[in-house]
């Protein structure tokens, strides 16, 4: 079977690299099919079909977000940027820039937030004892 996701000949890749690779043009289709839909459901004029476009976009959400988090759990500087971004009040390029020059002088084997205990820094979510 024929592809052109690959740069380099898949015989010298990996498995993890192939499986990567596959990922992230899922990735691709699922942003893509989000689009396809948001045009769509912008121009339908039947309720009851842009309600199931509706629920059809649901599932590109779902499986985009999946998608996303296998890549991210796949590359530890990915998910470190990741977080300094995504979620994040304030300027999105400059929460961008502190990220990606915070995920650089932590190095590759920095922990991650939340690991072996340590705070996401969103506080506690237990109610407060009196």
């Amino acid at each position: 079977m024929g592809s052109d996701q690959y740069h380099e000949p898949p015989a010298e890749l990996s498995a993890q690299t192939r499986t990567f690779a596959r990922m992230c043009a899922n990735l691709t289709e699922e942003a893509e099919a989000i689009g396809w839909y948001e045009q769509r459901i912008s121009v339908e004029g039947d309720a009851t079909a842009r309600r199931i476009m509706e629920n059809s976009l649901g599932e590109e959400y779902k499986h985009f977000s999946m998608e996303l988090e296998f890549l991210l759990r796949s590359k530890p500087q990915w998910r470190r940027i990741a977080r300094g971004i995504l979620f994040q009040d304030g300027d999105i390029v400059e929460n961008g820039e502190a990220a990606e020059a915070a995920a650089d002088s932590s190095g590759p084997e920095a922990p991650q937030p939340g690991a072996n205990g340590n705070s996401l820094g969103i506080g506690s979510l237990k109610e407060p004892r009196e």
